[in-house]
């Protein structure tokens, strides 16, 4: 099979034909670091592997792929602070944007350079509950009722928790009416929230080891995950309106272009959205962006929620960023209360 029936017909920022020729002038092995957000440590460790494959049948040249995760926002500052990353993973646009105007260690155009907005992969917010839902939780609003423990990470530092606090917003807004409603709502929820994490990883380790709380609010893999390492000791609850979160992918300009490894990089980054990049994705509980073959072989394990994109929402991350995240945005506004 030629490499070019290898990805999904889709346009891509380099001709892979390039690519191997740029690769083949290389040295016989190259490492790449792959910093990412909390949750991608099992996708990656699978997709690694099976890039590395590939990569070594069709150039012979041995590909290691190291990974740094820890919350999205928090991820950023590190590449931006001078973390040698070769591609950045995060969890969303807007902190990738922030490599873009934070050193220019990301290129404008970056989302245009792969397919669906650089997003190989969508997921969801949803709640884990301990099993048999002892709270009897079903929606947003039964998080601000009085003695429920809320488990979140914290939005300065984690793009999961950034999602989760829009998608909580969305919702008191739709039901109760405006922003003012909406701002009110949250901060009873994040009056029920006993600790804030940096990132989503750390959350789901207080919520199911620490025995923290009532329920999480977390990224929809990570909550597969945890049903399917604990089984019966967690239930998710699908709530009726959730966020469409598109994390998204880029290859770090400065730093591959100084190292040799733009090649290899790009071709890490486009694999993802090849056939056997996308069943990878659906295995590990992420929604797979492009392929058709993946999205029907794992539709069945997704419950189907109402979801809104950021656009629709929030009118695009710049906008929800410098509302509600910012220094004096709604977050520190409704927290200070706390």
């Amino acid at each position: 099979m030629s490499l070019r029936r290898d990805f999904i017909k889709i346009p891509l920022a380099l001709a892979l034909a390039g690519g191997l020729s740029a690769a083949l002038a290389q040295p016989s092995s190259v490492t790449l670091l792959n910093v990412s957000y909390d949750p991608t440590r099992e996708l990656y460790v699978e997709f690694n592997q099976a890039f590395a494959k590939f990569w070594k049948g069709k150039t012979g040249q041995d590909v290691t792929v190291k990974q740094s995760h820890g919350g999205s926002g928090k991820q950023a500052r590190s590449i931006i602070d001078g973390l040698d990353a070769d591609v950045a993973t995060l969890g969303l646009g807007g902190d990738t944007d922030a490599l873009v105007k934070n050193g220019g260690w990301v290129k404008e155009g970056w989302q245009k350079r792969l397919p669906h907005n650089a997003s190989p992969y969508t997921s969801t917010i949803v709640l884990v509950v301990r099993h048999g839902n002892p709270k009897g939780i079903k929606d947003w609003d039964d998080l601000v009722k009085p003695g429920i423990g809320v488990i979140t990470p914290n939005p300065k530092t984690s793009g999961g928790a950034r999602w989760n606090y829009l998608a909580a917003w969305e919702f008191a807004r739709r039901k109760y009416g405006g922003d003012a409603k909406a701002k009110d709502f949250v901060a009873r929820l994040y009056g029920n929230v006993p600790v804030l994490d940096t990132g989503a990883r750390g959350s789901t380790i207080t919520f199911a080891q620490r025995g923290q709380g009532d329920v999480l609010i977390a990224w929809e893999n990570e909550a597969f995950l945890l049903e399917k390492e604990f089984g019966a000791k967690f239930d998710v609850v699908a709530p009726s309106l959730s966020i469409l979160a598109e994390p998204a992918v880029a290859v770090v300009d400065r730093n591959v272009d100084r190292k040799g490894t733009r090649a290899v990089a790009e071709a890490y980054l486009q694999y993802l959205y090849t056939e056997e990049g996308q069943d990878i994705i659906g295995k590990n509980f992420y929604r797979p962006a492009v392929s058709q073959k993946a999205q029907a072989k794992y539709a069945k394990q997704f419950p189907k929620i109402d979801l809104f994109t950021i656009d629709q929402g929030f009118g695009g991350w710049a906008k929800a960023d410098r509302e509600h995240f910012a220094d004096g945005g709604s977050f520190d506004q409704i927290y200070s209360r706390k």
